[in-house]
């Protein structure tokens, strides 16, 4: 439209119609500025003489926005160098929604001062409208304004106990996915998160937002670990994304210690073990309290021992059970997002049975299954997995057998992604082993066999679309 000379008017009034923007948002666009372009040119203004208006590119983003609930409301002095810079009269900067939501005094000024420039058939000059607001009227206009901005800033769409009851939801969510039907429970997260990203999206006090972000980045970090856990993992890093930005913009040590861990199991599982490493070294690195820092060096102990650094393996179970030890805090979270003594010993054991110590390993196995609480069904499996691998280790195909029968009797829905990888890897090996036509291996492997045909991850990608549901 401006290659053919049309006016800026026009090209404002077809960007209002193409696009439903907002009447200041259509001009600047009309003229091809950014936010920060348009706020530069309002400073430059101001500095030069021409008006006492300060702008950044955020403010002139809610000028743009108001009366929605994310805007505000710009003055009149706001308008009067809008309208300058623009070169039109403040009449095309404002539509019908904005009269209505303007004070009552502004609005009589304003029509004022365009009846003046209407009967003239010119804009109105800026200096006209300044001079308009003298004197006790310009008294009153500014504590009007005061007065509607405080009303403003002191809104609020969710109040401390709607906050609560969020992070409650969110600790139950945590602790009934340890025992739950994992599809069943992230629907359940999925909602939760949905009504938070809502109120985030509303207008709350500065200390609101940041518990809301807190809500927000747990229950992401929560789907992210859902996600792998029913074998998608590329779904996964998206939600961890989302976590991480969460914990910077709340500036949460231990929701991005938590972020961090849940960004290491994904990568892990996907086969990147020295991003995972990575993940877990910078969570430990933030110092965090809470059972978190014992589980971030667990799970570099076990990305470790998938690389055969044995070493390095060692040195993390070392760290981990120093963090034990030292642990400063209670969980914020719980469920989930929690790491008990049953949990590190099935990193332990895992991690042994890969460096070969067999003995070892069923010393943490037994000590994890012994422990209270037990954790989940999926740490659980884990567990009985690794003990399957130590008595493999020890030649003994019955022992193998009689260690991961119960995880054989796991329920479909409970047959989760990563227990399923271990179970598949326990079946390669037996292969690989020197029993591996001994009657009780063979069986073994046919057991698993089918018991990978049912799991949870089939069951989802076998289940009707449910859509938004």
């Amino acid at each position: 439209m401006t290659v053919i000379g049309c006016p800026r008017a026009e090209i404002a009034s077809e960007m209002r119609a193409r696009f439903a923007f907002r009447p200041r948002e259509a001009w600047r666009h009309a003229f091809g500025w950014t936010l920060q372009e348009t706020a530069d040119r309002i400073n430059e203004a101001g500095a030069g003489g021409k008006g006492a208006v300060a702008a950044d590119a955020s403010l002139v983003g809610k000028w743009e926005k108001w009366p929605g609930p994310s805007g505000r409301r710009p003055t009149i002095a706001v308008l009067a160098a809008l309208s300058e810079m623009y070169e039109c009269s403040i009449d095309q900067l404002l539509d019908l929604d904005d009269r209505k939501a303007m004070p009552e005094t502004e609005r009589r000024v304003l029509t004022r001062a365009m009846d003046r420039s209407t009967a003239a058939n010119h804009p109105e000059p800026v200096s006209a409208l300044r001079l308009e607001s003298t004197g006790s009227q310009l008294l009153h206009i500014a504590a009007k304004e005061s007065a509607n901005w405080a009303t403003w800033a002191e809104a609020t769409n969710v109040g401390d106990i709607a906050v609560e009851q969020l992070m409650a939801d969110a600790r139950a969510l945590s602790e009934d996915y340890l025992t739950g039907d994992p599809a069943h429970v992230f629907m359940e997260t999925r909602k939760l998160r949905n009504r938070t990203f809502s109120l985030l999206q509303g207008r709350q006090h500065p200390r609101q937002t940041g518990d809301l972000y807190v809500v927000a980045g747990y229950l992401c970090a929560m789907l992210a670990w859902m996600s792998s856990d029913l074998g998608q993992l590329r779904y996964a890093e998206t939600h961890g994304r989302t976590a991480w930005l969460c914990a910077e913009l709340a500036g949460h040590t231990e929701l991005s210690a938590w972020v961090l861990s849940t960004r290491s199991k994904t990568a892990f599982w996907d086969g990147r073990l020295r991003d995972a490493i990575s993940h877990a070294r910078c969570g430990s690195a933030r110092r965090p309290q809470g059972t978190v820092a014992v589980l971030l060096a667990s799970q570099e102990a076990d990305a470790w021992a998938e690389l055969g650094a044995i070493d390095e393996a060692r040195s993390a179970l070392a760290r981990a059970n120093d963090a034990r030890e030292h642990i400063r805090g209670e969980d914020e979270i719980g469920g989930l997002f929690s790491c008990p003594e049953a949990r590190r010993a099935n990193y332990a054991a895992a991690v042994l049975t890969r460096a070969g110590d067999a003995h070892r390993a069923l010393e943490e196995a037994d000590h994890a299954l012994q422990s209270q609480p037990a954790h989940s069904y999926g740490t659980s499996a884990q567990i009985h997995i690794a003990r399957a691998s130590a008595f493999l280790l020890l030649e003994s195909p019955d022992g193998t057998a009689d260690a991961v029968a119960p995880v054989l009797s796991l329920a479909p829905e409970h047959r989760l992604e990563p227990v399923m990888h271990r179970m598949r890897e326990l079946s390669s090996t037996v292969a690989r082993s020197c029993c591996s036509r001994a009657r009780p291996a063979v069986r073994l492997r046919e057991e698993i066999g089918a018991w990978c045909e049912a799991t949870a991850p089939r069951l989802i990608a076998l289940s009707p679309d449910r859509g938004s549901d």
